[in-house]
């Protein structure tokens, strides 16, 4: 076997899987309240999607029974958190951490999905 180097290796797009019980609900929220759109969609009945908004992409993942955890399943970065956090706010979104400046130089704010899934969202200020 040859010797390899990994700083030779190029790395494309990373895209976060998110284990959801009902994959149209979960496609309906990320649509309805994020922005986001279906560009993919495989299986009958469907038990994957792909969701895309700007350069950010989101993978589905229909599983029996998804178990949330206490850490965050993916972190988004936007260029406007104070609106976005003021549409889950009134979309009804379930905030677990509120907006707030960061000692690490974000504004940041944690929601769960429908699935319990916590999305972190931050800001650089």
């Amino acid at each position: 076997m040859s010797q390899s180097n990994i700083h030779t290796v190029t790395f494309g797009r990373v895209a976060p899987g998110l284990p959801v019980k009902d994959i149209q609900a979960a496609c309906a929220f990320y649509c309805e309240v994020l922005g986001f759109q279906k560009v993919f969609e495989n299986g009958s009945p469907t038990g994957f999607m792909v969701l895309k908004k700007d350069a950010a992409e989101i993978h589905l993942n229909q599983v029996r029974n998804p178990v949330a955890t206490t850490t965050n399943a993916l972190h988004m970065f936007v260029d406007d958190i104070a609106t976005l956090y003021e549409i889950c706010e009134a979309k009804g979104v379930r905030i677990i951490k509120s907006l707030k400046d960061k000692d690490y130089g974000q504004r940041a704010f944690v929601f769960a999905d429908p699935d319990g899934n916590r999305i972190d969202v931050g800001q650089r200020i």
